[in-house]
């Protein structure tokens, strides 16, 4: 009984896992190579920034749940690295937060880096969940 309960619940985290991944894909890579051809620079900029500001709490929230099934299921080192993943996405969203007050004179800022690095950090997380996908798929 409980080993059925205990690949029902591998199973499961790996779906919620795979649900991730796809999604943090569209939205780090699919989306901005649509945005680039269609938009302007600028207009593509800030939907890209947006978009990763918008997805991130869900994919983290869907990291967390796959982590902890993970965990239920026995496959410690998968929900482990699952909930690490699932950190980088809500640290992503931290990054992109809206800045508060004004400069000061004579300082600009620039936000294309953050865009940069916020695609690199939803892609090294999108990553990490794949690696606690095959290691979860494996029982580890």
């Amino acid at each position: 009984m409980l080993g059925n309960l205990q690949t029902f619940l591998n199973n499961l985290a790996l779906m919620t896992c795979a649900l991730a991944i796809g999604a943090s894909w569209v939205a780090s890579i699919v989306s901005p190579n649509c945005s680039f051809d269609k938009l302007t620079g600028a207009r593509a900029d800030g939907h890209v920034r947006e978009l990763i500001h918008r997805t991130s709490p869900q994919l983290g929230f869907l990291m967390a749940v796959a982590g902890g099934l993970f965990l239920f299921a026995s496959s410690l080192i998968a929900g482990i690295i699952s909930l690490v993943a699932a950190f980088g996405f809500y640290a992503t969203r931290m990054m992109l937060a809206p800045k508060e007050g004004k400069n000061a004179p004579g300082v600009r800022t620039r936000r294309k880096e953050q865009r940069g690095t916020s695609v690199a950090l939803s892609l090294t997380f999108t990553g990490a969940s794949l690696i606690a996908a095959i290691l979860g798929l494996f029982g580890f």
